[in-house]
């Protein structure tokens, strides 16, 4: 299996990388992007089974990624990571599809629980 992680921030990227390893998750591959414009080209290069994404990004932010992947029906699961957490936020995330909405911090054993039906 593959993710692709969505961050503009490197540091959060490895973070996010390093606690799907530590959820049990270490045998996946994990690509990453710093915006929702490269994550897109890289999706449709080689498409991830999971996208997991910030919502704030320059660019292109997470929500107009999903927007664009779902424009182009690409059926493929999302979840959104972010530190922000509106209602407005969530209900957007969940009319478009969002398979989970995680706030940072979060914990290895919250990835498990909330991924582990998609990742395996």
């Amino acid at each position: 299996m593959k993710s692709l992680i969505v961050d503009d921030s490197g540091i959060m990227r490895k973070i996010v990388s390093r606690t799907l390893r530590q959820a049990g998750f270490g045998g996946h591959d994990i690509e990453e992007a710093e915006n929702g414009a490269e994550a897109l080209e890289k999706i449709e290069a080689d498409a991830p089974d999971l996208v997991l994404t910030d919502w704030n990004m320059p660019v292109m932010n997470g929500f107009e990624l999903v927007e664009a992947m779902n424009d182009k029906d690409l059926g493929i699961p999302f979840a959104f990571i972010t530190s922000e957490c509106t209602d407005e936020m969530r209900e957007q995330a969940n009319s478009a599809g969002a398979v989970a909405f995680l706030t940072k911090p979060f914990t290895a054993e919250t990835l498990e629980s909330v991924l582990g039906k998609i990742l395996g």
